[in-house]
Protein backbone atom coordinates (compact mmCIF):
# COMPACT_ATOMS: atom_id res chain seq x y z
CA UNK A 1 0.00 0.00 0.00
CA UNK A 2 2.96 2.41 0.87
CA UNK A 3 4.41 1.74 -2.33
CA UNK A 4 1.23 2.01 -4.34
CA UNK A 5 0.77 5.58 -2.78
CA UNK A 6 4.36 6.39 -3.47
CA UNK A 7 4.18 5.77 -6.77
CA UNK A 8 1.28 7.88 -7.12
CA UNK A 9 2.98 10.55 -5.01
CA UNK A 10 5.96 10.36 -7.87
CA UNK A 11 3.84 10.64 -10.41
CA UNK A 12 1.61 13.23 -9.51
CA UNK A 13 5.18 15.12 -8.85
CA UNK A 14 6.79 14.39 -12.19
CA UNK A 15 3.16 16.22 -13.57
CA UNK A 16 3.99 19.43 -11.48
CA UNK A 17 0.93 18.73 -9.05
CA UNK A 18 3.06 19.08 -5.96
CA UNK A 19 -0.07 19.08 -3.49
CA UNK A 20 -1.32 15.83 -4.83
CA UNK A 21 2.38 14.81 -4.62
CA UNK A 22 2.46 16.10 -1.02
CA UNK A 23 -0.81 14.14 -0.22
CA UNK A 24 0.09 10.36 -1.41
CA UNK A 25 3.18 10.87 0.15
CA UNK A 26 1.90 11.70 3.23
CA UNK A 27 -0.34 8.59 2.80
CA UNK A 28 2.59 6.44 2.51
CA UNK A 29 4.47 7.97 5.55
CA UNK A 30 1.13 6.82 7.78
CA UNK A 31 1.51 3.40 6.48
CA UNK A 32 5.72 3.14 6.90
CA UNK A 33 6.78 6.21 8.90
CA UNK A 34 10.62 5.09 9.13
CA UNK A 35 10.68 5.00 5.11
CA UNK A 36 13.35 7.91 4.95
CA UNK A 37 12.53 7.90 1.34
CA UNK A 38 9.23 8.73 1.53
CA UNK A 39 10.14 11.92 3.11
CA UNK A 40 12.79 12.44 1.51
CA UNK A 41 10.44 12.99 -1.59
CA UNK A 42 7.82 15.02 0.37
CA UNK A 43 10.23 17.33 0.95
CA UNK A 44 11.00 18.03 -2.72
CA UNK A 45 7.42 18.42 -2.98
CA UNK A 46 7.39 20.94 -0.38
CA UNK A 47 10.34 22.83 -1.78
CA UNK A 48 8.63 22.98 -5.35
CA UNK A 49 5.70 24.88 -3.66
CA UNK A 50 8.15 27.08 -1.68
CA UNK A 51 7.21 25.69 1.62
CA UNK A 52 10.70 25.79 2.65
CA UNK A 53 10.08 24.99 6.62
CA UNK A 54 7.97 22.11 5.75
CA UNK A 55 10.65 20.71 3.23
CA UNK A 56 13.40 20.98 6.34
CA UNK A 57 11.19 19.29 8.87
CA UNK A 58 11.17 16.48 6.28
CA UNK A 59 14.99 16.62 5.20
CA UNK A 60 15.63 16.69 9.13
CA UNK A 61 13.73 13.89 9.44
CA UNK A 62 15.07 12.06 6.32
CA UNK A 63 18.72 12.43 7.87
CA UNK A 64 17.75 11.18 11.52
CA UNK A 65 16.27 7.94 9.68
CA UNK A 66 19.47 7.38 7.46
CA UNK A 67 22.45 9.33 8.41
CA UNK A 68 24.50 8.11 5.64
CA UNK A 69 22.47 8.66 3.49
CA UNK A 70 23.98 11.36 0.55
CA UNK A 71 20.71 12.79 -1.01
CA UNK A 72 18.97 13.50 2.74
CA UNK A 73 21.67 16.37 2.96
CA UNK A 74 21.20 17.30 -0.31
CA UNK A 75 17.41 17.68 0.88
CA UNK A 76 18.53 19.44 3.53
CA UNK A 77 21.05 21.42 1.44
CA UNK A 78 18.22 22.82 -0.75
CA UNK A 79 15.64 23.38 1.99
CA UNK A 80 17.76 26.10 3.80
CA UNK A 81 18.58 27.70 0.59
CA UNK A 82 14.86 27.62 -0.01
CA UNK A 83 15.19 29.89 3.36
CA UNK A 84 18.11 32.04 2.62
CA UNK A 85 19.68 30.60 4.74
CA UNK A 86 23.07 30.14 3.23
CA UNK A 87 25.55 29.35 6.21
CA UNK A 88 23.84 25.99 7.38
CA UNK A 89 23.31 24.67 3.58
CA UNK A 90 26.91 25.21 3.46
CA UNK A 91 27.29 23.29 6.37
CA UNK A 92 24.39 20.63 5.53
CA UNK A 93 26.12 19.88 2.15
CA UNK A 94 29.72 19.68 3.60
CA UNK A 95 28.16 16.89 5.75
CA UNK A 96 26.70 15.03 3.57
CA UNK A 97 29.89 14.85 1.31
CA UNK A 98 31.98 13.49 4.73
CA UNK A 99 28.95 10.42 3.94
CA UNK A 100 29.48 10.35 0.43
CA UNK A 101 32.53 12.44 -0.83
CA UNK A 102 32.08 11.84 -4.69
CA UNK A 103 28.36 12.72 -4.70
CA UNK A 104 28.43 15.17 -7.63
CA UNK A 105 24.88 16.70 -6.79
CA UNK A 106 26.16 17.12 -2.81
CA UNK A 107 29.50 18.89 -4.40
CA UNK A 108 27.39 21.04 -6.98
CA UNK A 109 24.66 22.09 -4.34
CA UNK A 110 27.70 22.93 -2.03
CA UNK A 111 29.51 25.57 -4.85
CA UNK A 112 25.82 27.46 -5.52
CA UNK A 113 25.26 27.65 -1.40
CA UNK A 114 29.06 29.00 -1.21
CA UNK A 115 28.56 31.67 -4.32
CA UNK A 116 25.23 33.04 -2.49
CA UNK A 117 26.91 33.30 1.20
CA UNK A 118 29.51 35.54 -0.97
CA UNK A 119 27.14 37.11 -2.36
CA UNK A 120 25.21 37.83 0.40
CA UNK A 121 22.13 38.22 -0.97
CA UNK A 122 19.26 37.52 1.48
CA UNK A 123 15.60 38.44 0.68
CA UNK A 124 12.82 38.86 3.64
CA UNK A 125 9.02 38.16 2.33
CA UNK A 126 6.76 41.17 3.11
CA UNK A 127 4.12 41.44 5.95
CA UNK A 128 0.71 39.75 5.34
CA UNK A 129 -1.96 41.25 3.61
CA UNK A 130 -4.35 40.84 6.36
CA UNK A 131 -3.77 40.73 10.51
CA UNK A 132 -6.09 37.14 10.04
CA UNK A 133 -4.54 36.12 7.24
CA UNK A 134 -2.80 33.32 9.74
CA UNK A 135 -5.91 31.88 11.00
CA UNK A 136 -7.12 30.81 7.30
CA UNK A 137 -4.40 28.70 7.08
CA UNK A 138 -3.89 25.30 5.71
CA UNK A 139 -5.21 23.77 9.90
CA UNK A 140 -8.48 26.24 9.21
CA UNK A 141 -10.33 22.73 8.03
CA UNK A 142 -9.02 20.36 10.68
CA UNK A 143 -10.06 23.14 13.30
CA UNK A 144 -13.12 24.00 11.78
CA UNK A 145 -14.20 19.99 11.74
CA UNK A 146 -13.44 18.96 15.36
CA UNK A 147 -15.12 22.18 16.75
CA UNK A 148 -18.94 20.91 17.18
CA UNK A 149 -20.17 24.15 16.75
CA UNK A 150 -18.69 24.22 13.37
CA UNK A 151 -18.94 20.78 12.50
CA UNK A 152 -22.27 21.03 10.97
CA UNK A 153 -21.51 23.83 8.37
CA UNK A 154 -19.12 22.01 6.06
CA UNK A 155 -22.32 20.46 4.86
CA UNK A 156 -23.52 23.63 3.94
CA UNK A 157 -22.03 24.51 0.17
CA UNK A 158 -22.76 28.30 0.52
CA UNK A 159 -20.63 28.12 3.87
CA UNK A 160 -17.54 25.96 2.51
CA UNK A 161 -17.51 28.32 -0.90
CA UNK A 162 -17.97 31.39 1.89
CA UNK A 163 -14.79 29.95 3.84
CA UNK A 164 -12.63 28.52 0.41
CA UNK A 165 -12.71 32.69 -1.02
CA UNK A 166 -11.64 33.83 2.57
CA UNK A 167 -8.82 31.07 2.82
CA UNK A 168 -7.60 32.45 -0.87
CA UNK A 169 -7.86 36.32 0.13
CA UNK A 170 -7.73 37.02 3.87
CA UNK A 171 -8.80 40.49 2.54
CA UNK A 172 -12.52 39.34 1.64
CA UNK A 173 -13.36 38.45 5.50
CA UNK A 174 -15.56 42.04 5.97
CA UNK A 175 -17.32 41.04 3.08
CA UNK A 176 -18.94 38.12 4.90
CA UNK A 177 -19.15 38.87 8.85
CA UNK A 178 -22.34 39.66 7.96
CA UNK A 179 -22.94 35.75 8.03
CA UNK A 180 -23.10 34.77 11.78
CA UNK A 181 -21.78 31.22 10.78
CA UNK A 182 -18.88 33.27 9.52
CA UNK A 183 -18.77 35.35 12.58
CA UNK A 184 -18.49 32.16 14.85
CA UNK A 185 -16.18 30.41 12.62
CA UNK A 186 -13.93 33.22 13.05
CA UNK A 187 -14.20 32.92 16.93
CA UNK A 188 -13.26 28.90 16.41
CA UNK A 189 -10.15 29.61 14.72
CA UNK A 190 -9.41 32.63 16.81
CA UNK A 191 -9.83 30.27 19.72
CA UNK A 192 -12.16 33.91 20.80
CA UNK A 193 -15.69 33.15 22.15
CA UNK A 194 -17.92 35.33 20.12
CA UNK A 195 -22.24 35.82 20.83
CA UNK A 196 -23.37 34.87 18.13
CA UNK A 197 -27.20 33.98 17.02
CA UNK A 198 -28.04 30.83 15.48
CA UNK A 199 -28.24 30.65 11.86
CA UNK A 200 -31.26 29.27 12.04
CA UNK A 201 -33.16 32.04 13.89
CA UNK A 202 -32.03 34.12 10.98
CA UNK A 203 -33.51 31.60 8.10
CA UNK A 204 -36.43 30.61 9.61
CA UNK A 205 -39.04 32.65 11.40
CA UNK A 206 -39.94 30.76 14.50
CA UNK A 207 -43.64 28.52 14.59
CA UNK A 208 -46.40 29.45 16.52
CA UNK A 209 -45.81 26.64 18.49
CA UNK A 210 -42.65 28.21 19.16
CA UNK A 211 -43.67 31.74 19.96
CA UNK A 212 -46.55 30.11 22.62
CA UNK A 213 -43.88 28.97 24.77
CA UNK A 214 -41.73 32.41 24.90
CA UNK A 215 -38.56 32.80 25.95
CA UNK A 216 -36.83 34.03 29.63
CA UNK A 217 -36.02 37.85 27.44
CA UNK A 218 -39.88 37.96 26.16
CA UNK A 219 -42.24 40.34 28.39
CA UNK A 220 -44.88 38.22 29.91
CA UNK A 221 -48.60 38.62 28.99
CA UNK A 222 -50.94 40.08 31.47
CA UNK A 223 -53.25 37.60 32.60
CA UNK A 224 -55.94 40.13 30.77
CA UNK A 225 -54.34 39.00 27.36
CA UNK A 226 -54.33 35.61 28.43
CA UNK A 227 -57.77 35.50 28.72
CA UNK A 228 -58.08 37.73 25.79
CA UNK A 229 -55.91 34.92 23.36
CA UNK A 230 -57.63 32.17 24.94
CA UNK A 231 -61.25 33.54 23.91
CA UNK A 232 -59.97 34.54 20.65
CA UNK A 233 -58.01 31.23 20.01
CA UNK A 234 -61.28 29.36 20.51
CA UNK A 235 -62.93 31.97 18.30
CA UNK A 236 -60.49 31.14 15.53
CA UNK A 237 -60.12 27.26 15.78
CA UNK A 238 -62.61 25.47 13.70
CA UNK A 239 -64.09 22.51 14.57
CA UNK A 240 -63.46 19.43 12.40
CA UNK A 241 -65.89 18.37 10.20
CA UNK A 242 -65.46 14.85 10.42
CA UNK A 243 -67.72 13.99 7.57
CA UNK A 244 -66.12 15.65 4.82
CA UNK A 245 -62.33 13.86 5.85
CA UNK A 246 -62.40 10.59 4.95
CA UNK A 247 -64.00 11.86 1.40
CA UNK A 248 -61.10 14.01 0.91
CA UNK A 249 -58.58 11.42 1.54
CA UNK A 250 -59.96 8.71 -0.06
CA UNK A 251 -60.08 11.32 -3.21
CA UNK A 252 -56.18 11.87 -2.95
CA UNK A 253 -55.72 8.14 -2.33
CA UNK A 254 -57.30 7.58 -5.78
CA UNK A 255 -55.34 9.97 -7.64
CA UNK A 256 -52.10 8.45 -6.01
CA UNK A 257 -52.87 4.80 -7.26
CA UNK A 258 -54.02 6.44 -10.77
CA UNK A 259 -50.61 8.57 -11.07
CA UNK A 260 -48.70 5.35 -10.31
CA UNK A 261 -50.37 3.60 -13.41
CA UNK A 262 -49.58 6.15 -15.41
CA UNK A 263 -45.83 5.89 -14.25
CA UNK A 264 -46.39 2.40 -14.95
CA UNK A 265 -47.57 3.06 -18.18
CA UNK A 266 -44.50 5.47 -19.01
CA UNK A 267 -42.07 3.03 -17.60
CA UNK A 268 -43.36 0.82 -20.46
CA UNK A 269 -43.41 3.22 -23.25
CA UNK A 270 -40.29 4.40 -22.12
CA UNK A 271 -38.29 1.08 -22.94
CA UNK A 272 -40.41 0.26 -25.97
CA UNK A 273 -38.10 3.58 -26.89
CA UNK A 274 -41.65 5.48 -27.38
CA UNK A 275 -40.47 8.49 -25.98
CA UNK A 276 -43.76 10.80 -26.93
CA UNK A 277 -46.14 7.95 -24.99
CA UNK A 278 -43.74 8.07 -22.06
CA UNK A 279 -43.98 11.84 -22.05
CA UNK A 280 -47.56 12.04 -21.93
CA UNK A 281 -48.05 9.19 -18.94
CA UNK A 282 -45.35 10.87 -16.96
CA UNK A 283 -47.12 14.49 -17.38
CA UNK A 284 -50.13 12.98 -16.47
CA UNK A 285 -49.16 11.48 -13.28
CA UNK A 286 -47.59 14.78 -12.25
CA UNK A 287 -50.46 16.58 -12.67
CA UNK A 288 -52.49 13.96 -10.41
CA UNK A 289 -49.26 13.49 -7.61
CA UNK A 290 -47.26 16.33 -7.07
CA UNK A 291 -45.83 14.83 -4.27
CA UNK A 292 -43.51 11.92 -5.85
CA UNK A 293 -40.76 13.36 -7.34
CA UNK A 294 -39.69 10.09 -9.17
CA UNK A 295 -42.46 11.28 -12.24
CA UNK A 296 -40.26 14.27 -12.67
CA UNK A 297 -37.17 12.46 -12.69
CA UNK A 298 -38.43 9.90 -14.84
CA UNK A 299 -39.87 12.74 -17.36
CA UNK A 300 -36.06 14.28 -17.27
CA UNK A 301 -34.57 10.50 -18.55
CA UNK A 302 -36.91 10.63 -21.79
CA UNK A 303 -36.29 13.80 -22.13
CA UNK A 304 -32.31 13.20 -21.86
CA UNK A 305 -32.99 10.35 -24.36
CA UNK A 306 -34.50 12.83 -26.99
CA UNK A 307 -31.49 15.19 -26.47
CA UNK A 308 -33.58 17.91 -25.01
CA UNK A 309 -31.53 18.59 -22.47
CA UNK A 310 -32.87 22.43 -21.41
CA UNK A 311 -36.11 20.44 -20.64
CA UNK A 312 -34.23 17.69 -18.57
CA UNK A 313 -32.69 20.40 -16.44
CA UNK A 314 -36.21 22.02 -15.89
CA UNK A 315 -37.60 18.76 -14.71
CA UNK A 316 -34.81 17.61 -12.49
CA UNK A 317 -34.31 21.40 -10.87
CA UNK A 318 -38.16 21.32 -10.14
CA UNK A 319 -37.54 17.65 -8.81
CA UNK A 320 -34.78 19.01 -6.30
CA UNK A 321 -36.95 22.06 -5.23
CA UNK A 322 -40.19 19.94 -4.78
CA UNK A 323 -37.96 17.28 -2.98
CA UNK A 324 -36.39 19.21 -0.42
CA UNK A 325 -40.22 20.91 0.57
CA UNK A 326 -41.12 17.22 0.91
CA UNK A 327 -38.82 15.96 2.67
CA UNK A 328 -37.84 13.39 0.05
CA UNK A 329 -35.66 10.47 0.38
CA UNK A 330 -31.73 11.95 -0.06
CA UNK A 331 -31.94 9.23 -2.86
CA UNK A 332 -33.96 10.43 -5.19
CA UNK A 333 -32.33 13.91 -4.76
CA UNK A 334 -29.18 12.53 -5.40
CA UNK A 335 -30.84 10.67 -8.77
CA UNK A 336 -32.59 14.36 -9.64
CA UNK A 337 -28.79 16.08 -9.80
CA UNK A 338 -27.19 13.36 -11.19
CA UNK A 339 -29.72 13.39 -14.46
CA UNK A 340 -28.90 17.40 -14.57
CA UNK A 341 -25.47 17.19 -14.09
CA UNK A 342 -25.68 14.63 -17.43
CA UNK A 343 -27.58 17.02 -19.49
CA UNK A 344 -25.18 20.01 -18.58
CA UNK A 345 -22.20 17.66 -19.81
CA UNK A 346 -24.51 17.48 -22.93
CA UNK A 347 -24.47 20.92 -23.09
CA UNK A 348 -21.00 21.65 -22.91
CA UNK A 349 -18.87 23.08 -25.46
CA UNK A 350 -15.79 24.47 -24.11
CA UNK A 351 -14.30 23.02 -20.54
CA UNK A 352 -16.11 26.38 -18.49
CA UNK A 353 -19.24 24.45 -19.69
CA UNK A 354 -18.01 21.54 -17.56
CA UNK A 355 -17.82 23.29 -14.34
CA UNK A 356 -21.83 23.63 -13.28
CA UNK A 357 -22.13 19.82 -14.19
CA UNK A 358 -18.73 18.77 -11.98
CA UNK A 359 -20.36 21.14 -9.33
CA UNK A 360 -23.92 18.89 -9.56
CA UNK A 361 -22.46 15.56 -9.62
CA UNK A 362 -20.53 17.08 -6.32
CA UNK A 363 -23.63 18.05 -4.89
CA UNK A 364 -25.47 14.95 -5.96
CA UNK A 365 -22.67 12.89 -4.38
CA UNK A 366 -23.33 14.67 -0.62
CA UNK A 367 -26.68 13.69 -1.32
CA UNK A 368 -25.78 9.35 -1.70
CA UNK A 369 -22.71 8.71 -3.12
CA UNK A 370 -23.62 6.73 -5.64
CA UNK A 371 -20.57 4.83 -7.96
CA UNK A 372 -22.08 5.93 -11.43
CA UNK A 373 -22.55 9.35 -9.83
CA UNK A 374 -18.93 9.26 -9.10
CA UNK A 375 -17.83 7.69 -12.63
CA UNK A 376 -20.07 10.59 -14.22
CA UNK A 377 -17.99 13.16 -12.19
CA UNK A 378 -14.75 11.48 -12.82
CA UNK A 379 -15.68 11.61 -17.03
CA UNK A 380 -16.73 14.86 -16.64
CA UNK A 381 -13.21 16.27 -14.95
CA UNK A 382 -11.13 14.13 -17.18
CA UNK A 383 -13.27 16.05 -20.29
CA UNK A 384 -12.86 19.29 -18.69
CA UNK A 385 -8.95 18.59 -18.42
CA UNK A 386 -8.79 17.91 -21.89
CA UNK A 387 -10.42 20.23 -23.17
CA UNK A 388 -8.14 23.11 -20.86
CA UNK A 389 -5.20 21.67 -22.68
CA UNK A 390 -6.27 22.02 -26.05
CA UNK A 391 -7.52 25.58 -25.31
CA UNK A 392 -4.73 26.71 -23.18
CA UNK A 393 -2.21 25.37 -26.15
CA UNK A 394 -0.33 28.61 -27.25
CA UNK A 395 3.55 28.24 -28.45
CA UNK A 396 4.18 31.78 -28.03
CA UNK A 397 3.69 32.49 -24.30
CA UNK A 398 5.28 29.15 -23.51
CA UNK A 399 8.66 29.99 -25.01
CA UNK A 400 8.03 33.24 -23.12
CA UNK A 401 7.51 31.33 -19.78
CA UNK A 402 10.36 28.92 -20.50
CA UNK A 403 12.80 32.53 -20.37
CA UNK A 404 11.42 33.46 -16.97
CA UNK A 405 12.41 29.72 -16.45
CA UNK A 406 16.23 30.41 -17.78
CA UNK A 407 15.98 33.49 -15.70
CA UNK A 408 15.18 31.58 -12.20
CA UNK A 409 17.52 29.30 -13.05
CA UNK A 410 20.40 31.61 -13.78
CA UNK A 411 19.65 33.04 -9.69
CA UNK A 412 19.39 29.50 -8.16
CA UNK A 413 15.43 30.14 -7.57
CA UNK A 414 15.11 26.53 -8.85
CA UNK A 415 11.56 26.06 -7.26
CA UNK A 416 10.29 29.19 -9.14
CA UNK A 417 11.97 27.80 -12.35
CA UNK A 418 10.42 24.57 -12.24
CA UNK A 419 7.35 26.75 -11.85
CA UNK A 420 7.61 28.37 -15.09
CA UNK A 421 9.32 25.21 -17.29
CA UNK A 422 5.78 23.41 -15.59
CA UNK A 423 3.32 26.36 -17.32
CA UNK A 424 5.64 26.44 -20.49
CA UNK A 425 4.87 22.58 -20.83
CA UNK A 426 1.31 23.05 -20.08
CA UNK A 427 1.27 25.56 -22.40
CA UNK A 428 3.21 23.81 -25.40
CA UNK A 429 3.67 20.05 -24.18
CA UNK A 430 5.78 19.17 -27.31
CA UNK A 431 8.62 21.77 -26.43
CA UNK A 432 11.28 19.47 -26.16
CA UNK A 433 13.18 22.49 -24.30
CA UNK A 434 11.05 23.09 -21.74
CA UNK A 435 11.31 19.31 -20.43
CA UNK A 436 15.06 19.58 -20.92
CA UNK A 437 15.62 22.52 -18.59
CA UNK A 438 13.07 21.18 -16.22
CA UNK A 439 15.42 18.32 -16.23
CA UNK A 440 18.46 20.68 -14.94
CA UNK A 441 15.95 21.72 -11.73
CA UNK A 442 15.12 18.78 -10.88
CA UNK A 443 18.44 18.10 -10.74
CA UNK A 444 19.62 20.68 -9.27
CA UNK A 445 16.98 19.63 -6.86
CA UNK A 446 18.13 16.33 -5.86
CA UNK A 447 14.73 15.34 -7.39
CA UNK A 448 16.58 12.76 -9.71
CA UNK A 449 14.08 10.14 -11.02
CA UNK A 450 11.77 13.30 -11.93
CA UNK A 451 14.79 14.75 -13.71
CA UNK A 452 15.19 11.39 -15.65
CA UNK A 453 11.61 11.49 -16.71
CA UNK A 454 11.93 14.67 -18.00
CA UNK A 455 15.40 14.10 -19.48
CA UNK A 456 13.59 10.68 -21.40
CA UNK A 457 10.76 12.62 -22.60
CA UNK A 458 13.08 15.45 -23.77
CA UNK A 459 15.05 12.69 -26.47
CA UNK A 460 11.40 11.48 -26.96
CA UNK A 461 10.10 14.56 -28.28
CA UNK A 462 13.97 15.25 -30.62
CA UNK A 463 16.03 12.50 -30.75
CA UNK A 464 18.48 14.97 -32.40
CA UNK A 465 18.94 17.50 -29.37
CA UNK A 466 22.01 16.70 -28.00
CA UNK A 467 20.87 18.63 -24.15
CA UNK A 468 18.86 15.54 -23.83
CA UNK A 469 21.34 12.86 -23.40
CA UNK A 470 23.56 15.26 -21.29
CA UNK A 471 20.67 15.42 -18.98
CA UNK A 472 20.03 11.94 -18.98
CA UNK A 473 23.60 10.80 -18.78
CA UNK A 474 23.92 13.85 -15.77
CA UNK A 475 21.32 12.24 -13.75
CA UNK A 476 22.35 8.66 -14.37
CA UNK A 477 26.08 9.62 -13.17
CA UNK A 478 24.66 11.08 -10.13
CA UNK A 479 22.49 7.98 -9.26
CA UNK A 480 26.04 5.98 -10.10
CA UNK A 481 24.54 3.94 -12.76
CA UNK A 482 27.21 4.31 -14.57
CA UNK A 483 26.92 2.31 -17.10
CA UNK A 484 23.56 3.14 -18.23
CA UNK A 485 25.21 6.66 -18.28
CA UNK A 486 27.76 5.70 -20.79
CA UNK A 487 25.61 4.24 -22.31
CA UNK A 488 23.90 7.18 -22.89
CA UNK A 489 26.38 9.61 -23.92
CA UNK A 490 27.27 7.36 -26.66
CA UNK A 491 24.10 7.11 -27.73
CA UNK A 492 24.30 11.35 -27.52
CA UNK A 493 27.34 11.57 -29.51
CA UNK A 494 26.04 9.41 -32.03
CA UNK A 495 23.92 12.37 -33.21
CA UNK A 496 26.56 15.34 -32.37
CA UNK A 497 30.24 13.53 -32.32
CA UNK A 498 31.69 16.69 -31.51
CA UNK A 499 30.05 17.61 -28.29
CA UNK A 500 32.40 18.04 -25.00
CA UNK A 501 29.76 18.11 -22.51
CA UNK A 502 28.62 14.46 -24.21
CA UNK A 503 32.60 13.31 -24.42
CA UNK A 504 33.64 14.83 -20.76
CA UNK A 505 30.62 12.30 -19.45
CA UNK A 506 32.27 9.18 -21.48
CA UNK A 507 34.96 10.09 -19.85
CA UNK A 508 33.72 10.25 -15.90
CA UNK A 509 31.98 7.14 -16.69
CA UNK A 510 34.91 5.57 -17.73
CA UNK A 511 37.10 6.05 -14.84
CA UNK A 512 34.37 5.45 -12.63
CA UNK A 513 33.98 2.05 -14.43
CA UNK A 514 37.94 1.42 -14.57
CA UNK A 515 38.13 2.25 -10.41
CA UNK A 516 36.05 -0.82 -10.17
CA UNK A 517 38.02 -2.61 -12.68
CA UNK A 518 41.14 -2.48 -10.79
CA UNK A 519 40.04 -2.61 -7.76
CA UNK A 520 40.38 1.02 -6.24
CA UNK A 521 37.13 1.09 -4.99
CA UNK A 522 37.30 1.48 -1.37
CA UNK A 523 34.95 -1.40 0.69
CA UNK A 524 32.05 1.44 1.08
CA UNK A 525 32.22 2.45 -2.07
CA UNK A 526 32.39 -1.32 -3.02
CA UNK A 527 29.78 -2.21 -1.18
CA UNK A 528 27.36 0.60 -1.83
CA UNK A 529 27.86 -0.17 -5.96
CA UNK A 530 27.16 -4.27 -5.42
CA UNK A 531 23.80 -2.65 -3.49
CA UNK A 532 22.91 -1.02 -6.15
CA UNK A 533 23.87 -3.19 -8.55
CA UNK A 534 21.35 -6.23 -7.23
CA UNK A 535 18.72 -3.69 -8.00
CA UNK A 536 19.45 -3.72 -11.37
CA UNK A 537 16.72 -6.30 -13.51
CA UNK A 538 19.88 -6.83 -15.73
CA UNK A 539 22.15 -7.66 -13.10
CA UNK A 540 19.81 -9.87 -11.59
CA UNK A 541 18.80 -11.80 -15.49
CA UNK A 542 23.10 -12.21 -15.88
CA UNK A 543 23.58 -13.97 -12.00
CA UNK A 544 20.02 -16.12 -12.35
CA UNK A 545 21.13 -17.05 -16.47
CA UNK A 546 22.82 -21.05 -15.97
CA UNK A 547 25.03 -19.78 -18.88
CA UNK A 548 26.61 -17.32 -17.21
CA UNK A 549 27.08 -18.56 -14.44
CA UNK A 550 28.85 -21.40 -15.70
CA UNK A 551 31.09 -18.91 -17.39
CA UNK A 552 31.53 -17.52 -13.84
CA UNK A 553 32.44 -20.24 -12.59
CA UNK A 554 34.93 -21.66 -15.25
CA UNK A 555 36.85 -18.00 -14.66
CA UNK A 556 37.75 -19.42 -10.79
CA UNK A 557 38.55 -22.88 -11.80
CA UNK A 558 39.03 -22.95 -15.66
CA UNK A 559 40.63 -20.80 -17.39
CA UNK A 560 41.56 -22.05 -20.89
CA UNK A 561 37.39 -22.64 -20.83
CA UNK A 562 37.14 -18.79 -19.51
CA UNK A 563 39.72 -18.45 -22.53
CA UNK A 564 37.35 -19.59 -24.92
CA UNK A 565 33.95 -17.74 -23.21
CA UNK A 566 35.57 -14.59 -24.00
CA UNK A 567 35.50 -14.52 -27.41
CA UNK A 568 31.66 -14.70 -27.28
CA UNK A 569 31.38 -10.54 -27.02
CA UNK A 570 27.57 -11.01 -25.57
CA UNK A 571 28.96 -12.93 -23.17
CA UNK A 572 32.56 -10.10 -22.71
CA UNK A 573 29.95 -7.49 -22.74
CA UNK A 574 28.04 -9.75 -19.45
CA UNK A 575 31.27 -10.17 -17.58
CA UNK A 576 32.26 -6.34 -18.00
CA UNK A 577 28.50 -5.30 -16.66
CA UNK A 578 29.61 -7.41 -13.97
CA UNK A 579 32.98 -6.40 -13.12
CA UNK A 580 31.88 -2.39 -13.08
CA UNK A 581 29.09 -3.39 -11.07
CA UNK A 582 31.88 -4.26 -8.24
CA UNK A 583 29.76 -8.07 -8.71
CA UNK A 584 32.94 -9.43 -9.79
CA UNK A 585 36.53 -8.34 -9.00
CA UNK A 586 39.32 -8.86 -10.88
CA UNK A 587 43.00 -9.18 -8.84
Amino acid sequence: MADEAKAKGNAAFSSGNFEEAIRHFTAAINLSPTNHVLYSNRSAAYASLSKFSQALTDANKTVELKPDWGKGYSRLGAAYVGLHNYIDAVSAYKKGLEVEPNNEALKSGLADAEAAVARNSRSRPGPGASPFGEAFGPEMWVKLSTDPTTRGYLQQPDYVKMMQDIQKNPNSLNMYLQDQRVMQSLGVLLNIKFQTRNPEEDSEMPSAEDSSKGSPEMKRPSAAEDEANVQKKAEVEPVPEEMDTPDEDKNKQERKKEALKEKESGNAAYKKKNFEAAIQHYSRAIDLDDEDISFLTNRAAVYLEMGRYEDAIKDCDKAVERGRELRSDFKMIARALTRKGTALVKLAKCSKDYEPAIETFQKALTEHRNPDTLNKLNDAEKAKKELEQQEYFNPQIADEEREKGNEYFKEQKYPEAVKQYTEAIRRNPNDHKAYSNRAACYTKLGALPEGLKDAEKCIELDPAFSKGYTRKGAVQFFMKEYDKALETYQEGLKHDPQNHELLDGVRRCVEQINKASRGDLSPEELKERQAKAMQDREIQNILTDPVMRQVLVDLQENPNAAQQHMKNPQVMHKIQKLISSGIVQVK
